[in-house]
Formats: C-alpha cells, sequence, structure tokens
C-alpha cells in the first residue's frame, strides 16, 4: 500500500557530532508521537551507523545519500550497498539532481546502483527532475518519462514496487522557487500513469511519489494535500528539527 513519507536528505552537511545532535532532537521531538507519514533521515556515509544506533529504527528511517554502482573491489573511496545496509540503514538516495549533474551519473550507472540496492534489501528513493531550461521548453514529461525508463523499467514488477520516487523540479531547489501546487500534482499524476502503463494501475497506484523542491512548513500542507504527492524529500529545512518537524506533522 501507498505510504506518506517525509525523508529529510543532510547532503553534505553536519559533523558527526552536529549529525547525532540532530537525529536525537529529532528522535526526542516524535516520542510519544504518533505521525500520519513515515519519517526518514539521509545522513552522510561518515555517520550512518552511528545515527542508526542512536535513535529509534522503528521511529525513524535511516537512508545513506548514495551508492557505489560496484558490488565490491578496488575502487577507493567508493560505498557499497552492502556496506549501507551493515550500518542499519534501510533506505538510499539515488539519482538526485547534484550526482547526476555534479558527478557525471548516468541512467546505466543509476540501474546498476538500484539493482544493488535491491539486492541488499535497501529500498531506494529515486530522484527525477527537470532544469530550469527543460521546464519552460516544455520537456519537463520528456525529461521524466526517460529517467524512469532509462533506469528503472528493466526492473521486474515485485522489485519495481519496492521503490519510492522522489520528482525534484531542479529549478526549484535553493532558488526559493517552489512548484504550485497544481503543477507538482500535475507531474506526479503524470509520473504515475506513466508507471501504470509500464506495470498496471495496482503497482502505480501502491507507489509512493514524494515532491523534492524547496518545500517547508509553509508550504508542506498545501502539497500533501493533492492526491499524487505522497510526502516530501527534504534538503535545507530537514537540518533543524524546528524547520522539519512542521514538514512531518503537515499529514496530520
Amino acid at each position: 500500500m501507498r505510504k506518506n513519507i517525509v525523508a529529510g536528505n543532510w547532503k553534505m552537511n553536519t559533523t558527526l557530532p552536529e549529525g547525532l545532535a540532530l537525529a536525537k532532537g529529532l528522535n526526542e521531538a516524535l516520542k510519544g508521537k504518533s505521525t500520519n507519514c513515515d519519517v526518514v533521515i539521509g545522513t552522510p556515509f561518515t555517520h550512518l551507523a552511528c545515527i542508526a544506533d542512536a535513535i529509534d529504527t522503528g521511529k525513524i528511517g535511516v537512508a545513506a545519500e548514495n551508492c557505489a554502482d560496484k558490488d565490491k573491489g578496488a575502487y577507493t573511496g567508493e560505498v557499497s550497498a552492502a556496506m549501507v545496509a551493515s550500518t542499519g540503514a534501510k533506505y538510499v538516495i539515488l539519482g538526485h539532481s547534484e550526482r547526476r549533474a555534479y558527478y557525471g551519473e548516468t541512467p546505466e550507472t543509476l540501474k546498476d546502483k538500484v539493482k544493488l540496492a535491491l539486492a541488499n534489501n535497501l529500498t531506494p528513493i529515486f530522484c527525477i527532475g527537470e532544469v530550469l531550461e527543460e521546464r519552460e521548453a516544455g520537456k519537463h514529461f520528456e525529461v521524466v518519462d526517460q529517467q524512469i525508463e532509462g533506469s528503472l523499467f528493466d526492473l521486474s514488477t515485485e522489485d519495481f514496487g519496492k521503490l519510492v520516487i522522489a520528482y525534484e523540479p531542479v529549478w526549484a531547489i535553493g532558488t526559493g522557487k517552489t512548484a504550485t501546487a497544481a503543477q507538482a500534482q500535475e507531474i506526479h499524476a503524470y509520473i504515475r500513469k506513466t508507471i501504470a502503463k509500464k506495470y498496471g494501475e495496482t503497482v502505480a497506484d501502491d507507489m509512493s511519489i514524494l515532491y523534492g523542491g524547496s518545500c517547508n512548513a509553509d508550504n508542506a500542507k498545501e502539497l500533501f494535500a493533492n492526491p499524487d504527492v505522497d510526502g516530501g524529500l527534504i534538503g535545507g529545512a530537514s537540518l533543524s528539527v524546528e524547520k522539519f518537524m512542521p514538514i512531518i506533522e503537515a499529514f496530520d
């Protein structure tokens, strides 16, 4: 069944002590509360094991922000899906626009990462979305189609159903711009329709599709009220318990 999810993506922020304090603060804020969404925090690799040990992972899921496209071997500096899973993390963010833009991640690379994540019982939060030029040229539907088909459509129906999709309008990340609730609903509905054509209505209806573009306490409730927006992948606002909690509570 489809889940509401609010996932934080810390990116390259917080030292280990700072990250532990942030995770413990969120853990404390959620203690004794029932939420209408699953809560996930994506932390730097260096933090994963310590944070997974320090919080109630029944209440807060832990995600890596990436993993390697290789199983193991002589790949200095890389971190495999198996390594991520061994820390207690249950999720991995893959295909984020920053990874695509700055580190040249291709559909083929991401296809391998997704398969390795699934093989190690991690839930991929797979990111798709267009840049400003593509949006202004009216190519946003075409772009998300290509990103989904290029990396995910080789998966079996069973494996595809284990994914979470995160739509991130790249033009609205860290710019202060946000897609309107209507724009978010339009493209989320389109993504679900694309999935339904390949894997059927049931898989599409059960898929959680998150919005990832400058979501905050002021706009979360309106965005999440859309029938095809199942939560958010939150950047800057996830670095503060005071800013992150109202987004989680937008589902109440």
